[in-house]
């Protein structure tokens, strides 16, 4: 098995819970776009299809690639709207974790627990980004709470986790020994928490890390990067060729697009796959792409 040099990311959310709204403030924040566009004033970087800019929401699942701490990361923004659902699911397939965004004005919708089942069916690694924080009555503890008794009593508050410069882990280093007996014990005997134990049971969804932030002032950002970089784990894959096909599509030149997400070995291009070949290897980044002689 050899580990993968890329971590796909999905942000998903219920429409207006502010989900490209945090996509384009981490591409920001992590250097990969020049300024931060908006869904309101449609210079989403993200939003590169003209009835989305009209319409100020997302219909079409993107991807925007970007460095995460060490790792390079492609971010999978999804729509957020009932009508485009199935456009949602098909990118879950190809996640090796997810963010999903809860507005704070709005708590937990139908929509969101709608979302949580489908990771959970699709066993995606989850985080969550309380966003809209700056609203009057935003509450921290009243977020968590409305988490756990309506997600999953795992979910833990990640502000006080090593590595985000909190004065004080041990309330956290409480919670995380709740998510796993054997760490419990450990923990009782005062054994801390490892960050590699932390990290199997995120990747196990066995915990679920909670962020808090405002995606629209671009508050809480650097700390989210930080923690995902710290505590989301690469996948590893064997070296025999292997490949999943998530969606169909053409180009503004009619050319028909096969959007894959490579799960083993490597492609080459002109190599056959199939009965096709791949004449060109592209990597997208919003509506622009590179080409590749090999992935």
């Amino acid at each position: 098995m050899k580990q993968s040099e890329y971590l796909n990311i999905g942000i998903l959310a219920h429409v207006d819970a502010g989900k490209t709204t945090l996509a384009e403030s981490m591409l920001f924040h992590a250097g990969a776009i020049r300024r931060a566009g908006r869904v309101d004033h449609q210079d989403a970087f993200l939003d590169t299809y003209e009835l989305e800019r009209r319409r100020g929401i997302t219909i079409f699942s993107k991807m925007a690639r970007m460095k995460l701490g060490d790792v390079q990361a492609v971010l999978v923004d999804t729509p957020g709207h009932t009508d485009f659902s199935a456009e949602m699911e098909r990118t879950l397939a190809v996640l090796d974790a997810a963010i999903l965004v809860i507005s704070a004005s709005d708590g937990i919708t139908g929509h969101d627990r709608t979302l949580w089942r489908l990771l959970k069916q699709y066993k995606v690694p989850t985080v969550l980004f309380m966003n809209k924080m700056d609203l009057p009555g935003a509450d921290r503890g009243t977020l968590l709470k409305i988490c756990r008794d309506r997600l999953d009593e795992r979910c833990v508050d990640f502000t006080d986790a090593p590595g985000q410069n909190a004065e004080d882990a041990e309330a956290f280093y409480e919670e995380a020994a709740l998510c796993d007996e054997a760490l419990l014990e450990a923990y009782l005997e005062g054994k801390e928490p490892s960050r590699d134990q932390i990290r199997a049971l995120i990747r196990e969804r066995r915990m679920f890390p909670c962020w808090y932030g405002s995606a629209l002032k671009m508050d809480g950002i650097d700390a989210f990067l930080e923690g995902l970089s710290e505590y989301l784990s690469l996948p590893s894959y064997p070296e025999q060729f292997g490949a999943r096909i998530y969606k169909i599509s053409r180009d503004k030149s009619g050319e028909r697009l096969t959007w894959m997400k490579i799960t083993g070995g490597s492609l080459k291009m002109k190599q056959p796959v199939g009965e096709e070949k791949a004449d060109q290897i592209r990597l997208y980044s919003a509506d622009k792409f590179t080409l590749a002689k090999e992935v």
